[in-house]
């Protein structure tokens, strides 16, 4: 099963009926990239909303975001992912909305991006930061929404899943990339995606996605990358904030 072509599809018909907005004055958020420069000893945790997946169903449907989305800033969350694809990930742009009326925190929009409509939306709503994924970008997409994105302030995290994406990424001159340890046909997990790609890895911000339970999983990648991307696994928690700590290992040594 290709989920990322249903996914692709059913974005079209989204994107289709989406109204462009007119860009609205936001406030300004810190600097995902300056705030990962800074922060060097510590695994760096971009928390994310996530109430449900293709290939897990709900996840945590009836989950207060507000107050999730505060546990994550109190536990020291570098910054808040927030999925506001309602088909597949029962998200919507609204809940980036309000979590941004409650944090101060960095704010990526979640998203399968193909258009300049989705920028504006996600940047009235009060992202500061926007996801890029090569695999569902051609090459003239991936440069044109890229360029979009920067003229409207907004950070880019460019997705890549393989050494020919990364490539591709550091060619764009992206330089907050991650490694989406999910492929995103089948959406199997496997950390070893970013340990393998760990040798080429050059002197940009990486962030590994996707696949991290424990202290042990994270282990496995703070020699070349400075955050992780963690949803279900601190979704599914009990005590968010005590698993914040847990994954907000050591870089050094």
């Amino acid at each position: 099963m290709d989920f990322l072509a249903r996914i692709l599809q059913e974005k079209q018909k989204e994107v289709a009926v989406m109204p462009l907005e007119e860009r609205l004055p936001v406030t300004r958020r810190p600097n995902l990239y300056s705030k990962m420069q800074k922060s060097t000893q510590q695994m760096q945790v971009i928390a994310e909303i996530k109430r449900a997946s293709p290939s897990k169903g709900i996840i945590n449907q009836e989950v207060d975001i507000i107050k999730q989305a505060k546990t994550y800033e109190k536990a020291g969350a570098a910054a808040i992912s927030v999925l506001t694809d309602p088909v597949f990930f029962k998200g919507n742009i609204q809940d980036l909305r309000l979590i941004a009326k409650t944090v101060s925190l960095p704010i990526l929009c979640k998203d399968f991006i193909i258009s300049e409509k989705q920028l504006l939306r996600a940047k009235n709503a009060g992202a500061s930061i926007v996801l890029l994924i090569v695999a569902a970008l051609t090459e003239k997409q991936l440069y044109h929404l890229f360029e979009k994105a920067v003229v409207l302030e907004l950070e880019v995290l460019v997705e890549v899943h393989n050494l020919e994406e990364l490539r591709r990424a550091e060619k764009l001159g992206a330089y907050l990339i991650g490694v989406n340890n999910r492929n995103l046909m089948t959406f199997d997990v496997s950390i070893e995606t970013s340990a393998l790609l760990s040798p080429q890895l050059s002197d940009r911000i990486y962030i590994s996605e996707s696949g991290f339970k424990s202290k042990t999983d994270v282990h496995q990648v703070t020699a070349r990358y400075q955050g992780i991307l963690v949803g279900e696994t601190l979704m599914r928690s009990e005590d968010v904030a005590e698993k914040m700590k847990e994954l907000q290992v050591s870089r050094c040594g």
